[in-house]
């Protein structure tokens, strides 16, 4: 197996896959190596984040200037309040109309499985309009957004921004017609610079571009966080109950905030999220360029609507995505296989990805192109 590796301690050296996982997704090795370091004992407290009170003052610290750092990074407002919660993006679906269907009415723009499961679950909690939908072609693209048949009295227009499954991505945001936007970001988070106060709700789990599983973050005008929710709403999943209390209402995620803490701390330092999104630029190019000339293998999305995060492919043969799938493994390229309602293959190459990992994956479906093109 092909492995890169990176060195742990001054004696120590570990093997690292390529990991094209969609999520839980790869992270940036010096984000985990400074976690190693920590773990016995964080900055001088005896003990490790995992065994820390949610309450102590060096928690508190961590949660302070993890939201500090998200905030600076993608130039949050001050009328925007930053929600570390649990559950994850599909937690979610069910806390938007829970909250924000004031008139019971809701907007859903359909383009992947994500968006579906959404749209699903709002049809429980008032009227869910499905104002445009790009199902008619498997996804394969992202409808026209800009004059879409929106109901007056909606409470609010919801997309899922990246599809991960289908590897879609909105290039211009809908126009909602003066409705609040709601976002789904969860595989594209962090991932390009994007102008907040153009959401009313943009929100994401953190596990394919960010950190571990475990964490999602909200970030929500403060307008929207009211009183005013649907009769029958727990109180955990009020937006009122975790930005009264800074997240901090219950035992948050703890270690999965200061894994996401350090990653912001990560972000920075390699200049920000224009410089991420050049990086991310760089990487997809090469990618969806061996696959535009390619002989074997094609991209299964119109190209306007591509995902810098998520590039799925095919070569039009079930066995054949099968063998590459498998040698693939072998070569040391791991979650390669596609989602399971589509098939196929899917490289996911988050943030986290180096670009010699897409260099060596093109390299190597070019040695199979070439041993397997009939």
């Amino acid at each position: 197996m092909a492995l890169y590796f990176y060195e742990f301690q001054e004696d120590e050296k570990v093997g690292r896959v390529y990991n094209f996982s969609a999520g839980p997704a790869v992270l940036p090795v010096e984000v985990l190596q400074e976690a190693a370091d920590e773990m016995l004992d964080y900055r001088g407290t005896g003990m490790s984040v995992m065994e820390m009170s949610h309450r102590s003052k060096a928690y508190d610290n961590i949660i302070k200037e993890a939201e500090a750092d998200l905030r600076e990074l993608m130039n949050i407002p001050d009328n925007y309040k930053v929600l570390f919660l649990q559950g994850g993006a599909s937690q979610q679906f069910a806390m938007i109309p829970m909250n924000l269907m004031k008139n019971k009415k809701a907007a859903y723009i359909v383009t992947g499985q994500w968006a579906k499961k959404a749209y699903q679950e709002a049809q429980m909690y008032g009227e869910a309009v499905k104002v445009a939908s790009s199902e008619d072609k498997t996804f394969s693209y992202i409808p026209d957004c800009s004059d879409l048949d929106i109901p007056e009295d909606a409470d609010y227009v919801y997309i899922c921004e990246n599809n991960t499954i289908y590897g879609t991505k909105f290039k211009t945001l809908p126009n909602t017609k003066g409705h609040t936007l709601v976002a789904d970001v969860s595989s594209c988070f962090l991932s390009e610079p994007v102008d907040v106060t153009k959401y009313g709700v943009i929100y994401g789990g953190v596990q394919k571009n960010i950190g571990p599983a475990g964490v999602v973050i909200v970030i929500i005008r403060e307008d929207l966080i009211t009183e005013d929710v649907l009769p029958g709403t727990p109180t955990m999943l009020r937006y009122k109950t975790h930005a009264d209390a800074n997240s901090l209402y219950n035992t948050p995620p703890a270690y999965g905030i200061y894994i996401c803490g350090k990653v912001f701390k990560w972000l920075k330092k390699m200049g920000g999220l224009e410089e991420m999104k050049k990086i991310n630029e760089k990487k997809a190019k090469i990618l969806y360029d061996f696959l535009d000339e390619s002989k074997l293998f094609k991209g299964t999305v119109r190209k306007e609507d591509r995902s810098l995060m998520n590039v799925p492919f095919v070569t039009g043969d079930a066995d054949l995505d099968a063998k590459f799938v498998a040698e693939a493994k072998a070569a040391g390229f791991e979650n390669l296989k596609g989602h399971r309602t589509v098939g196929g293959m899917r490289a996911s190459i988050y943030n986290a990805m180096p670009i010699e990992g897409v260099e060596k994956l093109v390299e190597f479906m070019k040695k199979f192109e070439a041993e397997n093109l009939k």
